[in-house]
């Protein structure tokens, strides 16, 4: 696939494309539209989505299959309800991040961890990601959304290897074998 896109988006496709050329089945994940990218966004009192979160968004958004297995992603499952639990952690821990109730939650962990971007620099097509847990300081754990997206692909290769050991040794397969070629 040529990449005809440019800027943050352009570095978002890339990245997800290399996962892609690994063995991740393109199917298996499912983008959100632009509608509903503007609703996950005005569900969390956002007005600018940037950049590379829509364009992460239009590529897993809608299902992101193994990109962000046991964790909550996405339009469908970020709501105002995790924004709201997710500024309850924030408001409750050490952090620096300047607009707490303009920030956009882009991930919950067992509704006790989150990922977000600090609302104040909603501006920037490639904004860093903040990562907050109860209990612990908020940190700025990637200097951006696509650093954040590249950290958080499934290893393919690994999981690849995984899955011909459980075949080697006569276990069943797993369900997420359906999301990876076999090379």
């Amino acid at each position: 696939m040529t990449n005809q896109l440019s800027g943050a988006s352009g570095q978002v496709r890339a990245i997800f494309d290399g996962v892609v050329s690994a063995g991740l089945r393109r199917g298996s994940v499912v983008g959100a539209s632009d509608e509903e990218i503007d609703r996950f966004a005005a569900e969390q009192g956002v007005v600018r989505v940037p950049a590379a979160v829509r364009e992460v968004l239009r590529i897993i958004g809608g299902q992101p299959g193994l990109w962000f297995a046991g964790t909550h992603f996405g339009v469908h499952a970020i709501d105002a309800g995790t924004k709201s639990a997710a500024t309850a952690t924030v408001d409750n821990v050490p952090h620096d991040i300047r607009d707490v109730p303009g920030m956009l939650v882009l991930s919950a962990h067992q509704g006790y961890a989150y990922q977000m971007i600090d609302g104040a620099v909603l501006d920037q097509d490639d904004p860093p990601v903040w990562d907050v847990s109860e209990g612990e300081e908020a940190r700025q754990a990637w200097s951006s959304v696509s650093a954040w997206f590249a950290a958080s692909a499934p290893n393919i290769p690994e999981l690849y290897e995984m899955l011909q050991l459980k075949r080697e040794i006569g276990r069943p397969v797993p369900s997420w074998a359906a999301d990876i070629e076999d090379p």
